[in-house]
């Protein structure tokens, strides 16, 4: 028996997967990622918000 062969072989023991398995990955990892999109868009929104405040770091206390 060839080495060459052997993944050919492991490739036909497997059970064939089915077309739309892959397909049901990508769109269960697409749909992660926009819910992590989401999420930081969000928090940068919250971010902005929160420096838009003129009041915040106006004064710096040189003195020690």
């Amino acid at each position: 028996m060839q080495i060459n062969s052997m993944p050919d072989i492991a490739l036909a023991q497997m059970p064939s997967l089915s077309t739309s398995m892959p397909n049901d990955i990508s769109i269960a990892m697409l749909s992660k990622q926009l819910d992590l999109s989401q999420e930081m868009g969000d928090e940068m929104i919250k971010a902005m918000a929160q420096s838009v405040n003129p009041n915040i770091g106006g004064n710096i206390d040189v003195y020690a």
